[in-house]
Order: structure tokens, then C-alpha cells, then sequence
């Protein structure tokens, strides 16, 4: 079976209570960053945690061929005050917040910015897509390039408002992809993290090949000798996955399924009632992928919930 490749990346030194910026979300003002908005604060309210409301702008050094040419008034001062008056509606919007929120402008590349916030945030939320500040294009831009290179998890908001709406409903189980992994490990802990401030299930989902993927597992056998032995085998393992999860996680009601077909299609499937779905941005092929390759950049193209995208954290949990 062919696999894509990566380089091998160190862990990310992670400790939500030494992450100050607490929930980061990337706002620009557009109908989805709204929504982005909302699911953040409401993340913060849960974990008690700061929040912080983060919008970017470029500011292109002036270029004049002629005095006349000159603008009024300083183009950098006109994008401060179209900023401003986009972190203004978000106070108006959090007027009510009960915790702590702080609004930064940041000059820069919208992902170069929040990446870099990333190191200091325990979780950053942006929208699927934006009008220009963030999330130019669908899962273009920010949605995509983010995860990749974010130091903390990422939670892509869907401009489905239908979806969103089903996911600030708590309606549903958070849903985590999960294949043996140290990397589906760590985003299996996030999950239930998540799962446990929210009061709700988990579900563990592994993939199994399908019938014409048995001969890559087991060459030798017959089909139905190869379904009984797939079957068994990735059952035992869930199961393990399963008790270690709950040995780290008591509080949270955990179920668990082996099914059969791709994990993008059966990701997919199951973030129609999920209030959020988790992928790592890694593993070794069954569900995680790539370095958001595969899965996790296909789940995030078609989820129908919120998706959390965990990269390679340092938890010493993974090995216990």
C-alpha cells in the first residue's frame, strides 16, 4: 500500500496552563468569522479560559509615481480604523461574556499570525472561510494552511450555518478518528477533553479495509478467514485504545466502532451529529493520514460539524 511520507517532527511542548492567549479566534468580520466567534467564546466560558480575539491586516509600504497620487490620509491609518471598527463589533457581541477577553490587531499574514499566537494559545478557532482578513477562499488560505503549521489544536467552524447552529446546539457526541497511534492518541486526549467539558459522549472510530483491501492485510487467507481475522484484530485493538482512554479520562462515556471503508467517507459520515469532530494532523495511514494529507485534509473539506485539528503535542499521557 503506498503511504505519503513526512519528515519526522519533534513534539510540541504542550501545558494548557501555561498557554496565556487561552482561546484564540480569528475574526473578520464576515458571517462565518461570526460563527467562529461564537463557538470560541463559548469554548472559553466552558474551560474557564481567556479568550482573545485576533484580526490581521497587511500594510504594503506606499508607492507614488506622482504627488498627485498621494492619498489624504496614510493608507497603514486607514487599515488601523477598518480594523478597529471589526474588533469594535466583536466587543459589542461579547458585551456579555463572562470571562476574561482581549482584542489584538496584528499586521501580517493571517496565518503567519496565528501560527505564531498558536504557541501561546491553548486552542485557536477560526471560520471556514472569510472576506479577506481571514479565510480567503473555501478551506483555502487560513482553513488549510493553518493546521499544518498551528502549535496548538485548531478548530475549523463550518460556513454551513445549518451545521453550526446543530453544534452550539451540544446535540451529538464528539467524534475522534483514531487508529493505534502515538499521534491519534494525543488527538484522542484532546477529544475527550472536549467531550468532558461539554457533557458529552465520545466516539471512537476505526477504519477497516474493505474487502478489496483484505489482500494487502492478509495475503494467504481466504476472504472470509481474512474478514474474521481484520475484524478481531482491529476489535482488540480498539478495545485497548478504548480502556486506556478511559483510564485517563474517567468522566467521559466512551463508545467505540470498527467499520468498514475509507475513514474520510466514514469521518464524514458521523460529523452529521457529531458537535465536533477530531482528527490528528498525522498517523500511520488508517485514519490520521499525513501531515495534514489524506484524512485530516479531506475531513475538513467535508465534515458537517466543527473540526479539530491536533497536531504531534508533547502528553506524557500516550505512553502510560
Amino acid at each position: 500500500m503506498s503511504r505519503e511520507t513526512t519528515p519526522a517532527r519533534s513534539p510540541i511542548a504542550y501545558d494548557a496552563a501555561q498557554r496565556p492567549l487561552g482561546v484564540v479566534v480569528g475574526f473578520d468580520g464576515s458571517e462565518n468569522s461570526w460563527r467562529a466567534l461564537d463557538h470560541a467564546a463559548e469554548t472559553a466560558r466552558r474551560r474557564e479560559s481567556p479568550l482573545t480575539v485576533v484580526t490581521a491586516y497587511h500594510s504594503s509600504p506606499p508607492i507614488y509615481t506622482t504627488l498627485a497620487a498621494m492619498p489624504e490620509e496614510p493608507e497603514e491609518e486607514v487599515r488601523r480604523r477598518e480594523v478597529d471598527a471589526v474588533l469594535e463589533a466583536a466587543r459589542k457581541l461579547l458585551a456579555d461574556h463572562p470571562g476574561r477577553v482581549d482584542y489584538r490587531a496584528e499586521r501580517g499574514d493571517s496565518t503567519g499570525v496565528l501560527a505564531e499566537l498558536s504557541a501561546s494559545a491553548e486552542l485557536v478557532v477560526v471560520g471556514a472561510r472569510g472576506r479577506g482578513g481571514f479565510l480567503e477562499l473555501v478551506l483555502g488560505s487560513v482553513a488549510s494552511a493553518l493546521p499544518s503549521h498551528a502549535k496548538a489544536p485548531t478548530v475549523i467552524v463550518p460556513s454551513d450555518e445549518a451545521a453550526a447552529a446543530h453544534a452550539a446546539d451540544d446535540a451529538g457526541p464528539v467524534v475522534v478518528g483514531v487508529d493505534g497511534s502515538s499521534e491519534s492518541r494525543v488527538a484522542a486526549l484532546q477529544a475527550a477533553h472536549a467531550a468532558a467539558e461539554r457533557g458529552a459522549e465520545l466516539q471512537l472510530v476505526m477504519a477497516a479495509p474493505s474487502r478489496d483491501g483484505l489482500a494487502q492485510w492478509y495475503p494467504n487467507l481466504v476472504e472470509e478467514q481474512a474478514l474474521a481475522a481484520q475484524q478481531k484484530e482491529l476489535e482488540t485493538s480498539l478495545e485497548a485504545e478504548a480502556s486506556w482512554l478511559a483510564h485517563h479520562v474517567p468522566e467521559v462515556t466512551i463508545r467505540s466502532s470498527v467499520e468498514i471503508g475509507s475513514s474520510i467517507p466514514l469521518l464524514t459520515d458521523h460529523s452529521r451529529q457529531a458537535q465536533l469532530t477530531v482528527v490528528g494532523t498525522r498517523g500511520r495511514g488508517a485514519v490520521a493520514g499525513t501531515l495534514l494529507g489524506s484524512t485530516s485534509r479531506g475531513v475538513l473539506h467535508h465534515a458537517h460539524s466543527p473540526v479539530m485539528v491536533v497536531p504531534a503535542l508533547d502528553d506524557d499521557r500516550v505512553s502510560g
